[in-house]
């Protein structure tokens, strides 16, 4: 399979270049690259992590009906679902994860993951916080929604860890698919380098439901069979592209753009590259496990990407508009209507699938002690039944809810079949030790083994990268 599928002819590559350098030449300037990264520290994991695998559930996966149940509480808080028994005498899942339920001795859960007040409760917001450790700022209380990713944003949790390790000789530092959230002019602050530099973004595959074996880069794509003489076309296109816009070359932010396009053009030349992304070679029994869907095959990809020593790999749950309606929502996690339905005819079999078989794979590739995954989400879901919004106790929906979720983690030194944090008897809020997302992303650090957050800014003054939150070293073998 050949990574980019799509042709792209002369007018469609200078149109997205266009677009891509004047969205750089009216955004704020940003803080600037971080200072040289000194050798690491010793890391108190009993050995850091190779990989991070990040599956962020967009929309807002509700806590109390998958793995955060309340049996007890009143039917209008605890819903339908029945929890079932695992593998782990801790650990209680829903019903409609019985694959998962095998693999709970793998995992851990974290409850009682508390915004504290901070955020708006939007989605920005939510994104913006669960992603880079840090509260939003007065511009998402002011925005909501609208509000666009900033270049002096604090940075995303996986360019973090991608900066501070050496470069991989092939491939990207961190790789994101099988799409950006969310449909522009909607995009999700947060998935973005920020303040440490375009130089450290994500590479973005894109992936689609009618073709889920094939992943493609926007605004970089080749066709299949392509040769070394019209790849150096293609760069002398480029180049010819930059020189018309040369009044523009002294900008950094330029600069680091043209930089990531030519680190863009080195991957699509890489014989190795091509092999990394070769899913399709993948046994179709193996793919079939999976689920040959979009978000299992990016799962599949994610193992591979890991395989190949990629530091950070984020998959982004794609939502399917074809339930949109029903949900009410953009076809993902946000359930404001038909919560039970929705989840368990459309999401949770999906993501038990999907995830279950990450799960054993890496398991059985002997992958799973060097590689941290972590299942975490923008938010939870109001406990109680019925969003206004979908006609309140009729519509079955559930609301936006930043007081309490629930995050699952995995290997890189975590120890399975536990749980840590409690939340009250209707799931609402933490019971007695509030963890805040900053909690998380210091422990994907921890477990990363990054334990220099030393940056410095266009001016040459020292700033810390995440100074809130503590690790979960309870989490811990």
């Amino acid at each position: 399979m050949a990574l980019f599928q799509t042709p792209l002819n002369r007018r469609a590559f200078l149109t997205a270049s266009t677009m891509g350098l004047a969205g750089l030449r009216l955004a704020p300037r940003s803080f600037g690259a971080p200072s040289p990264v000194p050798a690491p520290e010793a890391s108190a994991v009993r050995k850091p992590a190779k990989s991070t695998i990040l599956f962020f559930l967009c929309g807002g996966a509700s806590h109390i009906d998958m793995w955060d149940m309340k049996p007890e509480a009143p039917l209008e808080f605890r819903g339908e679902f029945q929890p079932i028994r695992t593998t782990s005498p801790e650990i209680h899942l829903c019903e409609h994860l019985p694959l998962l339920g095998r693999q709970a001795h793998r995992f851990a859960l974290v409850h009682g993951v508390t915004d504290g007040g901070q955020a708006t409760g939007d989605h920005h917001a939510g994104y913006y916080y669960n992603l880079t450790g840090h509260a939003p700022d007065l511009t998402f209380k002011q925005q909501g929604n609208d509000r666009r990713p900033y270049p002096d944003d604090w940075p995303f949790m996986g360019s973090v860890v991608g900066s501070r390790r050496p470069l991989h000789p092939r491939l990207p530092q961190v790789i994101t698919l099988p799409h950006k959230p969310s449909k522009l002019p909607y995009t999700r602050p947060g998935q973005f380098a920020g303040r440490l530099g375009i130089d450290h973004d994500p590479f973005y595959l894109n992936g689609s439901f009618d073709h889920p074996l094939q992943f493609s880069a926007p605004t970089l794509t080749l066709e299949g069979g392509i040769g070394a003489g019209r790849m150096d076309a293609r760069r002398e296109l480029l180049r010819a592209f930059n020189e018309a816009r040369r009044e523009l070359d002294g900008e950094m932010q330029v600069q680091s753009y043209l930089r990531q396009q030519e680190r863009a053009f080195g991957l699509l030349a890489s014989s190795g590259a091509e092999h990394a992304f070769d899913i399709a070679s993948e046994p179709a029994a193996l793919r079939a496990r999976y689920g040959n869907t979009i978000n299992g095959t990016s799962l599949l990809m994610a193992r591979r990407m890991v395989e190949a020593g990629v530091p950070f790999i984020t998959v982004f749950w794609k939502e399917d508009e074809r339930i949109a309606q029903q949900c009410k929502s953009a076809g993902g996690w946000d359930t404001h209507a038909d919560n039970f339905n929705c989840l368990k005819k459309y999401l949770l079999p999906q993501f038990d699938q999907a995830f279950s078989a990450l799960m054993e794979d890496l398991t059985q590739r002997g992958l799973l002690d060097d590689t941290l995954v972590l299942v975490t989400s923008e938010m939870g879901r109001k406990p109680q039944v019925g969003d206004r919004r979908s006609g309140g106790n009729g519509g079955g929906g559930r609301d936006h809810w930043t007081a309490c979720m629930s995050v699952l983690m995995a290997g890189g030194g975590i120890r399975g079949g536990q749980e840590l944090g409690a939340t009250d008897a209707r799931a609402e809020y933490p019971k007695d030790r509030p963890i805040a997302p900053e909690d998380i992303v210091k422990t994907v650090y921890h477990a990363m083994g990054v334990t220099n957050l030393e940056a410095t800014d266009l001016l040459g003054r020292p700033y810390n990268l995440l100074a809130e939150g503590k690790p979960l070293v309870d989490l811990f073998d």
